[in-house]
């Protein structure tokens, strides 16, 4: 069986550094950081008091009041995002076949807002059973998935990815082989996360897995600085539109980039602890690039996991040498989350739509907030320090990778009919 050539056709996104793709892409080259002091709720007692949010979006600004006190924030922002990509995309009811669109949408946590409210709001009772009936469809993390088909009508495979912060890389890769395997003609994938509450600062707070640097938030982000203290939490919601070739040229679709292959693997190795060599980054992005029949040498740009967190940033070093071995040296490295903090389930479709725009302008963003150089870390390495390069990018790879040993990667190259 002939697989078939993947493309993108669309785009959408929500981030803490930007509303729409254009507005995300600027900041990035730009340098600008999303991180400042929370106001989703008071913060005021605990260990990290900041994190990257989301501005200025309102729900109801594109759907009703009533309809947005039915959805979690997390799908509030999945549906906004979808309505983007599909816009772009220039798809609708007349000009595709609906059971051929599918919807594989990701989240790393779901609803945890949505349960935490709820929950306490029970606590506070009198031990009477009243809960809000939209409670356990609001809270469930594939909901997101169901409310985008609904919205637009797609009917075809539809389901959500879950796999920690790797979670939108796998339902891009998955979204990836439901096309490539003549499935669908279209999937819409990407996914979105917004945990920025009470439960989920204080449960990362209470595993010591976030920077505490409260008296300068905008540079708390510091991938391979050599005094990162832990990740910045962020929010965000991506959506790609997925689609084979053929069909997007027939339908007379403007064509981004094309998928080239992707790889999922696991550490096998601790809970949340990467492996310290970095072996399932290092097979993740071997996986990869055999998927997607490439060398090592063609890869121009990785955009890193690089939480900012001290095990983290030094094992997926280590792999990149391992697998790109003297053309790790060849290469540009940057982590976006330098910027928009770790948006945990949503990280790897937005850091996507950045290889994407690197891909499509010849431009890396840079990792911000590089103050001490670590040298444990590769000094030969470039790892695109504060400001953005300018170079050709043929092809970009994005990891991601979570709790759990979860490793995912994705290849994107410029588009050549």
């Amino acid at each position: 069986m002939e697989l078939k050539r993947v493309v993108v056709t669309g785009m959408g996104a929500l981030t803490p550094i930007g509303n729409t793709v254009d507005e995300y892409w600027n900041s990035l080259i730009n340098g600008v950081s999303g991180a400042d002091f929370i106001t989703l709720f008071d913060a005021s007692k605990f260990k990290t008091r900041f994190a990257c949010e989301i501005k200025g979006f309102d729900p109801t600004s594109f759907i009703s009041v009533k309809e947005a006190r039915k959805l979690d924030r997390f799908a509030q922002i999945g549906l906004f995002a979808s309505d983007m990509a599909v816009s772009d995309a220039g798809i609708n009811k007349e000009n595709v076949d609906v059971d051929r669109v599918g919807v594989i949408f990701a989240s790393g946590i779901g609803g945890l807002t949505t349960f935490q409210e709820e929950v306490i709001n029970f606590a506070k009772g009198d031990g009477t059973p009243r809960f809000n009936p939209f409670f356990i469809p609001k809270m469930i993390l594939d909901i997101a998935a169901g409310q985008i088909s609904m919205r637009h009508g797609f009917r075809g495979p539809n389901y959500a990815v879950v796999s920690a912060c790797a979670s939108s890389t796998n339902g891009i890769i998955s979204a990836f082989d439901t096309i490539r395997l003549g499935k669908a003609d279209i999937v819409l994938t990407g996914g979105s996360e917004a945990v920025i509450s009470e439960a989920g600062v204080g449960g990362f707070n209470a595993m010591k897995a976030m920077s505490e640097r409260n008296d300068d938030p905008k540079t708390a982000s510091r991938p391979y600085d050599k005094n990162r203290d832990g990740f910045v939490m962020g929010e965000a919601a991506g959506v790609l539109v997925l689609e084979e070739y053929e069909h997007a040229i027939k339908r007379g679709a403007k064509i981004y980039c094309e998928i080239a292959g992707g790889g999922a693997t696991a550490d096998a190795y601790h809970l949340t602890a990467p492996h310290p060599d970095g072996l399932g980054a290092k097979n993740v992005m071997t996986a990869a690039l055999l998927d997607a029949g490439m060398n090592p040498s063609e890869i121009d740009y990785i955009n890193t996991h690089g939480t900012s967190t001290p095990i983290g940033d030094g094992a997926e070093v280590k792999a990149i040498t391992q697998v790109f071995g003297e053309h790790a040296y060849e290469l540009n490295i940057s982590s976006t989350k330098s910027m928009t903090g770790h948006c945990l389930g949503a990280a790897g479709v937005i850091e996507t739509i950045a290889c994407i725009k690197s891909v499509i302008h010849n431009i890396v963003p840079p990792t911000i907030n590089h103050f001490t150089s670590d040298d444990s870390l590769d000094p030969k390495l470039n790892f695109t320090f504060n400001v953005a390069q300018e170079r050709t990018v043929n092809a970009a790879l994005s990891n991601t990778f979570g709790f759990g040993g979860h490793n995912a990667c994705v290849i994107v190259k410029k588009y050549n009919a």
